[in-house]
């Protein structure tokens, strides 16, 4: 807390202490502001690990990117990666066959998360295809575990298509 602060723990227990001079228990005053200060936090952390950022993330970025869970679903994707399909699969996104659009990848999604948890920063490379009805196109992209603490989450950037 002192550090977040910029301030020595004994100026932050100065601090306390004026802000809870008339209630008395000193030990009491400090537990409940580290409480506090830990609950802040925590709400922060939240609000910038969620799948708001993730969306945000992807639609910053210029080239075709998506969120793909631990299940193999799509969660989201930037409109790069939108024309990219319709490009390249012109009737993905045609009523009926959108549900016919499959992604594959060249890696196991555990074997992903497992690369990561080992290595890191260091993003994972692989090959993907993605193909509706009987159309395909292949293309490499990197992967990074995506900044969520409710969903298992790794966001793809495609590099190559």
């Amino acid at each position: 807390m002192a550090e977040s602060r910029k301030c020595t723990i004994g100026m932050l227990v100065d601090e306390i202490a004026e802000s809870h001079a008339e209630k008395g228990n000193l030990t009491s005053a400090i537990r409940v502001a580290c409480i506090r200060a830990l609950g802040h936090e925590n709400l922060n952390l939240r609000r910038l690990a969620s799948i708001r950022t993730v969306n945000a993330i992807l639609l910053a970025c210029p080239s075709p990117a998506f969120a793909l869970a631990s299940t193999k679903k799509i969660v989201t994707f930037n409109a790069p990666f939108q024309q990219l399909v319709k490009r390249q699969l012109p009737t993905a996104f045609d009523g009926d066959t959108r549900q016919d659009l499959k992604l594959a990848l060249d890696l196991n999604v555990a074997d992903i998360f497992a690369r990561l948890d080992t290595n890191g920063d260091v993003a994972v490379a692989s090959g993907f295809v993605i193909g509706a009805g009987e159309r395909r196109y292949r293309g490499q992209l990197n992967v990074v575990r995506a900044p969520a603490l409710d969903l298992e989450l790794l966001m793809a950037f495609v590099f190559n298509g």
